[in-house]
């Protein structure tokens, strides 16, 4: 009586061990984000804290805002990710297509920086930063040329041949370059036509390649055929603190706002936990890993750099707060398709 009972008992254990670990298994967050970088200090740093509360796994589906807003788009019915982090103007037209349901009610909300609350609570910021002008210190040094200043200096001839610049249509570098040359000719983001009539005579000479994203940046630097290219401070620095000898400058007309924005998409088959997630990216926690790990610079006021380093980041990123452009997003959507069409026929050729 005794023996088949204990076998009974076994055998119902392991069922249940193995129900739950099939159950562990399906428990899975997708969330869409840059590769790289920040896919990379996430992983590590950030989604594990989440997981060990939620018993989840968070897998990165990696890709340009561009690439994950597309994809989204696509299949908005049954969306491939529970959450997205997009950059801002791209988030303002995932809002407008109803690809985003709005962000349940939490406190952690109202400790973030105004204009990190986008949309009536649609969506919000996850890091704040801003597009200046990233340059190569090594090649710098070795011309004894200056530090750019302004972004004029693009159209310097002395980087004939060494401009290196994103595509307005899929980069939010290269469209912020190019608006505020724009801005810097006279247009507006209703009236782009100052920056493609000049474009051409100015900093379009200059450009050695107009690339898809930032990711061969790295490359170009090394070999030292980048001097000049639009960029980040978060950017640099992480290229920096693996031994890229890049560096940032705060241009005289301002830097570009970006603030890379996180929603929870509609339709998603687990919209509880989706956020749940969201909610704990908005937290000091994990804010806080983010800067340490990722140079993100967080969107919650309340966020304490854990180390000297993370508290000189973000106190570098206060000063450049003070000259800050913050650009008319929904001139640009509405525009948009016809600046790209204008882009690939009269600049990328």
């Amino acid at each position: 009586m005794v023996r088949p009972s204990l076998t009974m008992m076994t055998a119902c254990a392991l069922l249940a061990l193995a129900a739950g670990g099939a159950a562990a298994q399906d428990k899975t967050l997708y969330i869409g984000m840059n590769g790289g970088d920040m896919e990379r200090s996430y992983t590590k740093y950030v989604f594990p804290a989440f997981e060990r509360i939620h018993g989840v796994k968070v897998v990165v589906v990696p890709g340009t805002s561009s690439d994950i807003l597309a994809k989204v788009q696509a299949s908005k019915e049954k969306p491939p990710v529970h959450v997205m982090f997009l950059d801002d103007g791209v988030m303002v037209r995932a809002i407008k297509m109803g690809l985003c349901q709005k962000m349940a009610d939490s406190p952690v909300l109202k400790d973030l920086y105004p204009s990190a609350r986008m949309a009536d609570g649609m969506a919000a910021g996850v890091n704040v930063g801003m597009t200046g002008i990233g340059y190569n210190k090594k090649l710098f040094d070795e011309k004894k040329w200056p530090a750019p200043t302004s972004w004029m200096d693009f159209a310097d001839p002395k980087f004939k041949g060494k401009v290196v610049f994103q595509s307005l249509p899929s980069s939010s570098f290269g469209l912020h370059g190019f608006l505020m040359f724009n801005r810097i000719q006279g247009g507006s983001e209703k009236n782009v036509d100052p920056g493609f009539t000049k474009w051409g005579s100015t900093i379009g000479p200059n450009v050695l390649e107009y690339i898809p994203s930032s990711a061969k940046l790295s490359e170009m630097v090394q070999t030292g055929e980048a001097a000049i290219f639009p960029l980040t401070p978060t950017g640099v620095a992480t290229q920096k603190a693996r031994g890229v000898p890049m560096e940032y400058a705060q241009p005289k007309e301002g830097s570009v706002l970006l603030m890379v924005a996180e929603c929870v998409t509609a339709h998603n088959d687990n919209p509880a936990l989706a956020q749940k997630l969201a909610e704990f990216l908005l937290t000091p926690q994990a804010q806080a890993a983010a800067l340490e790990f990722g140079n993100q610079i967080p969107s919650n006021l309340k966020t304490q750099p854990s180390t000297p380093a993370a508290q000189a980041t973000v106190d570098r990123f206060k000063g450049y707060m003070k000259t800050v452009i913050t650009l008319d997003w929904d001139s640009i959507n509405a525009l948009r398709p016809e600046w790209n069409a204008r882009w690939n026929k009269t600049v990328e050729r």
